[in-house]
C-alpha cells in the first residue's frame, strides 16, 4: 500500500514563524549541502593531481554546464506547480497527468538544447576565455557530460512532483543519494584508473543517471504522479506550464550570465585566477547552502499564509528569514575568515589561486549576508504573485550589481578586484531587494484581496535550488 503524505493541511498557518523557518530550513539543507560538498570534494580530488589547468576546466565547463541547469531548474517550478495545484483542487487524475506531460515536456527541451549546443562548445569555451590545453581539455569534458543533461532535467522534474505533493523527504533523497554515489566514485575513477578529468565526468553521469532513477521512482511507482495520456493532453498542460517555466527559467538564467562575465574577467588574468574562481564556485554552496535552501523553504510558509489572508505572519516570517539569514552568514563567515589559509591548503592553492581564496574567506564571504537577502527576498515575490520582480532583481544584480564593479576592479586591483566588485554588487541589490518586498507586503494587506495580482502564482519556489549553486552543478 502506498502511504501518501496528508496535504490537505496547512500547518504553517499557525505556531511560531521562527519555528518554521528553521525547521524547513535544516531538513531542506541536508540533502542540498550534500551535493554540494561532493562538487567542491570533485574539484578537491582534481586539484590534487596538481594541474591547475585541470583545475581551470572544471570552472570554465561549470560555468557553460550552469545554463542549461538553469533552464532545468525553471522547468522544475512548472511543474512543480502544475501537480502541486490539482493537487489542491483534489484532482489526483489531473495531477499525475500533469506530472507526466511536465516531464515529457522538459526532457524534450532540455535534450533540443543539449543537441544544439554540442556542435558549438568550442567556440563557446573560447568566448569565456580559454585557450590552450585548458580549452581542449574543457570541451573535453563537456562532450562527456552535456549528454546527460536531459537525466538530471526529468530527475529534477520528478523532484518538483515530490515537492509539489508535500513529500520533502523523498525529494531530499533524491539529491542525497546522488551524492552519495557521486562520492563513492570519484576517488575510484579518478584516482584509482586514473582517468583524471574523464573520471570526474564519468562520476557526473551516473550521479544523474542515479537522481533520475530516485526522481521516477518516487513520482511514478510510489505516488503514481506520472501519466502520459496522449498529445492533446500534453499540448492543453503545455500552455500553463510554459506560463510558470518561462519566468522562472529567466530569472535562473541571470546567475550563471553573470558569473560568465566574471568568469571571462577572471581569465584574462590566467589559468591561477580561473581555478581561484572554481574553487570559490565550490566553496560558497558548502558554506552558504544552509542560506540556499532558506530561500526554498519559506515559500511554503508564506504560501500558506498568504492564502489565509495572516498578513501579519507574512511580516513575521519574513523578519524571522532576515534573522536567520545574519546570525547565520556572520557565523559561517567567521569561521571561513579564521581557516582561509587551511582552506587554501586543503586545494593546494598557492600562488594567485590561494590570494582569491583567501581574500574571498576573509573579505568576500561577508558580501552573502546581502546574497541571503536577496534569496528571501526572490522567495516572497515568488510565493506573493509578483515573479516580475525576482526576475528584475535577479537580472539587476547580474548585470548592473555585476558587470560595472567587476570592470573596475579588474581595472584597477586585477583579479582580486574581480571578486572584490563581484561581491559588492550584492550588497546595493541585497538592500533594495528587501526594501521593495516590505512595500509588497505592506501593499498586499492594505488591498487585502489577493487573487486580483494572481495572474500565475508560482509554487513554493526561488531562484535556487538543491541541483545548483552559485558557479556548479551536478
Amino acid at each position: 500500500m502506498i502511504n501518501r503524505p496528508d496535504d490537505t493541511k496547512a500547518k504553517f498557518v499557525t505556531g511560531s514563524t521562527m519555528r518554521h523557518v528553521v525547521s524547513m530550513t535544516v531538513t531542506g539543507s541536508i540533502g542540498l549541502i550534500a551535493v554540494f560538498f561532493v562538487d567542491a570534494l570533485n574539484l578537491l580530488y582534481i586539484s590534487m593531481l596538481g594541474k591547475e589547468e585541470l583545475s581551470a576546466s572544471i570552472g570554465f565547463a561549470s560555468t557553460l554546464l550552469f545554463f542549461i541547469t538553469s533552464v532545468a531548474i525553471g522547468l522544475t517550478i512548472g511543474t512543480s506547480a502544475l501537480v502541486a495545484r490539482a493537487l489542491g483542487r483534489g484532482d489526483r487524475q489531473e495531477a499525475a497527468n500533469a506530472g507526466g506531460g511536465a516531464l515529457l515536456l522538459s526532457g524534450l527541451i532540455v535534450t533540443a538544447i543539449t543537441v544544439l549546443s554540442l556542435p558549438f562548445l568550442s567556440p563557446l569555451v573560447t568566448l569565456l576565455g580559454a585557450t590552450g590545453r585548458t580549452h581542449d581539455l574543457t570541451v573535453g569534458y563537456l562532450q562527456w557530460v552535456l549528454p546527460s543533461s536531459p537525466l538530471l532535467a526529468v530527475g529534477m522534474g520528478a523532484s518538483g512532483i515530490l515537492r509539489g505533493v508535500g513529500d520533502a523527504k523523498r525529494a531530499m533523497m533524491i539529491t542525497l543519494i546522488g551524492a552519495i554515489i557521486a562520492a563513492i566514485l570519484d576517488p575510484i575513477l579518478i584516482f584509482g584508473l586514473g582517468l583524471e578529468l574523464q573520471g570526474a565526468a564519468i562520476t557526473t553521469i551516473v550521479s544523474r543517471a542515479a537522481i533520475l532513477f530516485v526522481g521516477l521512482y518516487g513520482a511514478w511507482f510510489i505516488h503514481r504522479l506520472v501519466v502520459y495520456s496522449g498529445l492533446k493532453n500534453v499540448l492543453t498542460i503545455a500552455v500553463p506550464f510554459f506560463g510558470i517555466a518561462v519566468p522562472a527559467i529567466l530569472t535562473q538564467l541571470a546567475t550563471p550570465v553573470g558569473n560568465a562575465y566574471v568568469t571571462i574577467e577572471m581569465a584574462k588574468f590566467g589559468d591561477d585566477a580561473v581555478a581561484g574562481w572554481a574553487i570559490i564556485g565550490r566553496l560558497i554552496p558548502v558554506v552558504f547552502g544552509v542560506i540556499f535552501a532558506l530561500s526554498g523553504s519559506i515559500g511554503p510558509i508564506l504560501g500558506q499564509n498568504f492564502g489565509a489572508k495572516l498578513y501579519h505572519r507574512l511580516y513575521e516570517t519574513m523578519r524571522d528569514a532576515l534573522i536567520f539569514t545574519a546570525a547565520y552568514t556572520i557565523m559561517a563567515w567567521l569561521v571561513v575568515a579564521i581557516l582561509s589559509h587551511q582552506i587554501s591548503n586543503l586545494f593546494g592553492a598557492t600562488g594567485l589561486t590561494g590570494e582569491l581564496v583567501g581574500f574571498f574567506c576573509i573579505f568576500v564571504a561577508g558580501s552573502f549576508l546581502f546574497n541571503g537577502a536577496l534569496f528571501v527576498a526572490n522567495a516572497a515575490f515568488n510565493n506573493l504573485g509578483y515573479p516580475t520582480l525576482s526576475t528584475a532583481f535577479n537580472w539587476g544584480r547580474a548585470t548592473l550589481g555585476t558587470i560595472p564593479f567587476v570592470w573596475v576592479g579588474a581595472h584597477y586591483y586585477g583579479a582580486i578586484g574581480v571578486l572584490a566588485g563581484w561581491g559588492f554588487g550584492s550588497v546595493i541589490f541585497g538592500v533594495a531587494a528587501i526594501f521593495m518586498c516590505f512595500r509588497v507586503i505592506a501593499e498586499i494587506e492594505r488591498r487585502g484581496d489577493h487573487e486580483s495580482n494572481l495572474i500565475l502564482p508560482e509554487p513554493p519556489s526561488t531562484a535556487h535550488s538543491p541541483f545548483t549553486s552559485g558557479k556548479g552543478a551536478l
